[in-house]
C-alpha cells in the first residue's frame, strides 16, 4: 500500500529549493496525496539507446545521399521511415516522461498507467522495427495516404506499421488521459489552466509546469484522436477496398503528426520550467502573462498544421490563410514569454552553470532558432520556394536537437538530485565543457548543411541527387561528417548523464527541510507538515 503524505499548496512546495520560496509562503492548505512511482530512469535508458540507433540511421541516410554508400541506396527510404517516425515518437515519449516526473511532486499519476506507457511504447517500437527492417516498409515518416497501401513492400509490413502506430497511439492516449485525471484530482480546470491569474488572483500558486502540461495534454488528446480516426480509415480501406477522401486523410495526418511534434517541445519546456529555478536560486512563478501565453496555445497550435498543405490546391483558401496566421501566432506568445522569462530568471541571479543548466539554455536557443526557420517556411510566399527543399528538415532537426539538450539536461538534473548532490555547489567541469563545445560544433555544422541546402533549392527525400543538384551531394557528405561529430559528443554526454545517478541516497534518509528527495522516493515525503 502506498504511503500517504501531506502536501501543501504554498510557494514553499510549489517552488522548492529556490531562494525566497519560504518567505513567500502563505498559510498552508493541506491535502493528502499518495506517493507515486517514478519511471524516469527506465525512460532515460530506453531514450538513450534508441537515440543512438536512430541517429546512426540518419547518418547512413546522409552518407547515401553523399554517394559514400552507393550500394545501400535501396535502403534509403526504409531508413527515412524508421528514422523519422522513430525520432518523432522518441522525443515525444522522452519529453512526456520528463513532464510526468516534473509533475510528480504536485499530482498523483497512476502507477499502473506509468508501467503500461513504458511497456506499450516498447511493444509499438518493436512492431515498427519489424515492419521496416524485415518488411522494408518505406512510405516515409508522414505515411501519407494512400502510399502505405500501394508500395513495393509486402502487405503484411504495411499492416504491421499501422499496428505499431495503433499500439503507440492508444498507449499515449491513455497516458495523456491519466495525466489529465491526476491534475484534475488536485486542481480544478480553471486553476490548472491558470485562469485565476487573469482575474488578478495569486492563490492558489500553480507551478508553470502544471499549466503547460495541462494545456499540452488537452491538445494531445485531440491530436491522438485525429490519429486514431486516420488509422480507422486506413483499416476501413484494407478491409473493404473502398477508398477514402485523400484530402481528409492528409488533414488528419498532419493534425496528428505536426501537433504531436510541437507538444514534445512544450513538454520538454515544462521540465525546464521545473528544474531551471534550482540553478538560478529563484522561483519561476506563474502569472497573468504566463497564463495568457500558454492558454493561447490551446487553440492556435491545432490550426498551425495547415501550413503543411499550402501545396494542396484543393484545400479551401481560407484554411491556407488561417494556417499562416496560426503559424505566426503559435510561435510568439509561448516562445517569447518562455525565452524572456528564462533570461530574466538568470539575470543577476546566483546562477550555477552545470551540465544540466547549460543544456537547458542550449535547448532554448535551439528552440528560438528552429522557430525562426519554421516561421519563414510557414509564410506562404516563402513556402512556395522552400516547401519541398531541405529547409523543412532543417528547422525540425533544429527542434529535435533542442529537445535532445533539454531532455538530456533534465535526465542529468534528476540524476544529481537522486544522488543527493548539492546542486548549488556544482559547476561544469573541464571535460564536460569539451563535450559541450563539440556537441555545439557538430550540431551547428550538421544543421547548416540543411539550411544551405534549402536556401539553394536542394530537394528533400531524394536518395540520389542528379548532376544538376551535385551541390546537394556535397552538403549531404559534410552533414554526415558533422553529424558523426555530434553523435560522438552526444554519446559522451549521455554517459555523463547516466553516471549522474551514482551514489544514490537511500530512500527515506533524513534531509534538511526543502532538500530535494531522491527520484523514486515519495514525491512530497519531506514537505512541512
Amino acid at each position: 500500500m502506498l504511503e500517504q503524505t501531506t502536501v501543501h499548496t504554498t510557494h514553499t512546495n510549489t517552488y522548492p529549493d529556490v531562494v525566497g520560496a519560504l518567505e513567500a509562503a502563505p498559510e498552508a492548505r493541506a491535502t493528502t496525496m499518495p506517493a507515486t512511482l517514478s519511471t524516469i530512469r527506465h525512460w532515460m535508458v530506453i531514450s538513450a539507446a534508441l537515440f543512438v540507433i536512430l541517429a546512426l540511421l540518419g547518418i547512413c541516410m546522409r552518407l547515401i545521399q553523399g554517394d559514400v554508400l552507393p550500394g545501400e541506396q535501396s535502403w534509403f527510404y526504409p531508413l527515412m521511415t524508421l528514422h523519422g517516425d522513430g525520432m518523432a515518437g522518441l522525443w515525444f515519449v522522452a519529453a512526456m516522461a520528463c513532464a510526468t516526473e516534473a509533475l510528480r511532486k504536485h499530482v498523483r499519476a497512476s502507477n499502473a498507467v506509468a508501467v503500461f506507457a513504458l511497456a506499450g511504447t516498447v511493444v509499438g517500437v518493436a512492431l515498427l522495427l519489424v515492419s521496416v527492417l524485415v518488411g522494408r516498409f518505406a512510405a516515409g515518416w508522414y505515411f501519407l495516404y494512400p502510399l502505405p497501401l500501394h508500395g513495393e513492400w509486402p502487405a503484411w509490413s504495411a499492416v504491421t506499421f499501422l499496428l505499431s502506430l495503433t499500439v503507440l497511439g492508444a498507449t499515449w492516449l491513455i497516458w495523456s488521459l491519466d495525466m489529465l485525471r491526476a491534475v484534475a484530482e488536485r486542481y480544478s480546470l480553471p486553476h490548472a489552466l491558470g485562469w485565476h491569474y487573469l482575474r488578478g488572483e495569486s492563490e492558489p500558486a500553480i507551478p508553470p509546469a502544471v499549466i503547460i502540461v495541462t494545456v499540452s495534454m488537452i491538445v494531445n488528446v485531440v491530436a491522438l484522436v485525429a490519429g486514431v480516426v486516420t488509422l480507422v480509415l486506413f483499416y476501413f480501406q484494407l478491409l473493404t477496398g473502398s477508398p477514402v477522401d485523400a484530402l481528409l486523410m492528409k488533414n488528419l495526418t498532419f493534425l496528428f503528426g505536426h501537433t504531436l511534434v510541437n507538444l514534445a517541445m512544450y513538454l520538454a519546456l515544462a521540465a525546464v520550467y521545473d528544474a531551471l529555478p534550482a540553478y538560478a536560486g529563484r522561483p519561476w512563478k506563474a502569472n497573468k502573462i504566463v497564463a495568457i501565453s500558454w492558454n493561447s496555445v490551446l487553440l492556435i497550435v491545432l490550426l498551425a498544421y495547415f501550413h503543411h498543405l499550402y501545396m494542396d490546391f484543393v484545400q479551401p483558401g481560407t484554411l491556407q490563410y488561417i494556417g499562416q496566421i496560426a503559424s505566426y501566432a503559435a510561435s510568439l506568445p509561448a516562445a517569447i514569454v518562455t525565452i524572456f522569462g528564462a533570461l530574466l530568471l538568470v539575470y543577476h541571479a546566483p546562477m550555477r552553470w552545470t551540465l544540466a543548466s547549460v543544456l537547458f539554455f542550449l535547448g532554448l536557443m535551439g528552440w528560438a532558432i528552429g522557430g525562426i526557420g519554421a516561421v519563414i517556411d510557414s509564410t506562404i510566399v516563402a513556402n512556395v520556394r522552400l516547401h519541398n527543399t531541405l529547409w523543412v528538415p532543417a528547422h525540425f532537426h533544429t527542434y529535435m536537437l533542442a529537445g535532445f539538450a533539454m531532455i538530456a539536461g533534465y535526465f542529468y538534473h534528476c540524476g544529481r538530485r537522486s544522488a543527493d548532490v548539492d546542486l548549488a555547489a556544482e559547476s561544469v567541469g573541464a571535460y564536460q565543457a569539451v563535450i559541450l563545445n563539440w556537441l555545439v560544433a557538430g550540431a551547428c555544422g550538421f544543421l547548416a548543411m540543411f539550411y544551405l541546402g534549402g536556401a539553394y533549392s536542394v530537394p528533400r527525400r531524394y536518395a540520389v541527387y542528379p548532376v544538376e543538384l551535385a551541390h546537394g551531394t556535397a552538403y549531404a557528405l559534410w552533414a554526415g561528417a558533422f553529424a558523426a561529430v555530434f553523435l560522438i559528443a552526444a554519446v559522451l554526454c549521455l554517459i555523463e548523464v547516466m553516471a549522474s545517478w551514482r551514489k544514490e541516497a537511500a530512500v527515506g534518509e533524513e534531509r534538511p527541510a526543502g532538500h530535494p528527495t531522491p527520484i523514486g522516493a515519495p514525491a512530497a515525503a519531506h514537505a512541512d507538515h
